[in-house]
């Protein structure tokens, strides 16, 4: 079976190879088909390659065992990375969103290239599959890095849409070329939506935001299935990249051995690791039944 990291890595690096070709191929139909709207849009498309090679050079690292200076693993590098993505998919929305807002009057005329035009529709149509597929995957295997890199085939998906409208207005409609203008601002808001979604996302998992309140009833749900345990409190709950780690305390009979606490401890900690949504590490503290909370 393939390890999530090789699966993380094929894909990005499948993903860096249509990059680098979309890229070119629009390079040069900007040139032959004197489209300077489509010869910047490939240009920007090579921005995609940086972080295709933060999540490939990123996956080596917290992919990596824990060892005594890191006894929590290194998984947190996957958070981090997702968030330089986020930053660069900021910085590329608010640069199109500008761009856009500095030549909204200007007087633009894109000469007729339909070679352009064909470019233009077919990376579209290629970053939007690409976008489906990462998606799906980084969803699949619970890789947050691999969802933020699908945004990043989307953003040059959706930021080619003004460029397509400019090529193709230039055509019949001359004296409404500023809607490339228009459409880029547009686009820019969008993009700029799901940067900031994915950075505070990455920011809530780097300052230990807890799991939702409905995962919490349902960690205690599976840990009160024990019949010797009477009461549990004190959940909380962390991610370490896209795994929980949960901590709780659980009220059992005081007369209890230490052993006896020991083999519900370890029950407790099977349920959760079993059936609890991505929980990859469980601590259950032990407390007789006068530590029982009020109902």
């Amino acid at each position: 079976m393939i390890s999530k990291e090789k699966k993380i890595r094929k894909i990005t690096f499948i993903g860096f190879l249509i990059n680098i070709l979309l890229s070119a191929l629009k390079i040069i139909a900007g040139i032959y088909g004197k489209s300077q709207a489509v010869l910047a849009d490939g240009i920007h498309s090579l921005s995609d390659t940086t972080t295709d090679i933060a999540v490939i050079l990123g996956s080596y690292f917290w992919s990596k065992p824990p060892d005594s200076d890191h006894p929590y693993g290194h998984q947190r590098i996957e958070t981090i990375v997702s968030i330089f993505i986020g930053i660069v998919l900021l910085a590329a929305g608010a640069g199109i969103g500008l761009d856009a807002i500095f030549n909204l009057h200007e007087k633009k005329s894109y000469p007729t290239g339909w070679i352009a035009l064909v470019a233009t529709i077919s990376s579209i149509l290629c970053k939007e599959s690409l976008y489906q597929w990462t998606m799906r995957t980084g969803k699949k295997i619970k890789s947050i890095s691999l969802t933020a890199n699908a945004w990043h085939h989307r953003l040059d998906a959706i930021s080619s849409i003004p460029v397509l409208i400019a090529v193709f207005v230039s055509i019949y409609w001359p004296a409404w070329v500023f809607i490339d203008s228009v459409g880029a601002i547009f686009v820019s808001f969008l993009i700029g939506y799901a940067a900031l979604e994915i950075i505070f996302k990455g920011l809530k998992e780097l300052i230990d935001a807890g799991a939702p309140h409905e995962l919490c009833e349902k960690i205690k749900t599976l840990a009160v299935e024990n019949k010797a345990v009477h009461q549990v409190h004190a959940i909380r709950t962390r991610y370490v990249g896209s795994s929980l780690q949960v901590d709780l305390h659980a009220v059992v009979d005081g007369d209890m051995t230490v052993y006896e606490g020991h083999q519900v401890a370890e029950d407790i900690e099977n349920r959760i690791l079993n059936d609890g949504p991505d929980v990859v590490d469980v601590v259950v503290h032990i407390e007789p039944k006068e530590f029982a909370l009020p109902e």
